[in-house]
């Protein structure tokens, strides 16, 4: 299996409701590195997985409307704890949907699996894969 990667990252501030959250109930920044990880089986005629340019494109998109935010006050999160595992299956949903549109250089079909990791600092991350179909 072929995996391509890019990179990005976002700064933002979040509380979470809950006790097993101890301090972090209370408004805190975190910065996220976020990998993006393209899985196809093949290679396609251009020897490429898919184009990464133009997934970076496609991340930068989903990660800007979050970017500098207050992510209790964005109005699809409301009610919701923004953890790290929660922000991992939201960047999937947008880049899957990308992919399965074909929108990165490679019909979705040829794609496998897509991986999402969110770095919260060097010692902690959280992911999500899974299949595109």
């Amino acid at each position: 299996m072929f995996t391509v990667e890019v990179r990005d990252h976002i700064m933002i501030a979040h509380s979470f409701r809950g006790e097993v959250f101890g301090p972090a109930q209370r408004l805190h920044g975190a910065t996220f590195v976020v990998d993006a990880g393209f899985m196809a089986d093949t290679l396609d005629d251009n020897g490429i997985v898919i184009d990464i340019g133009r997934a970076h494109e496609a991340l930068k998109a989903i990660l800007t409307p979050l970017s500098y935010r207050n992510l209790d006050e964005v109005p699809e999160f409301k009610g919701k704890n923004t953890t790290t595992e929660f922000l991992c299956k939201h960047v999937y949903d947008g880049l899957a949907k990308a992919a399965r549109d074909g929108e990165l250089g490679r019909p979705g079909r040829e794609l496998k699996g897509l991986r999402i990791t969110l770095s919260e600092s060097h010692v902690a991350r959280a992911q999500y894969e899974a299949p595109l179909w």
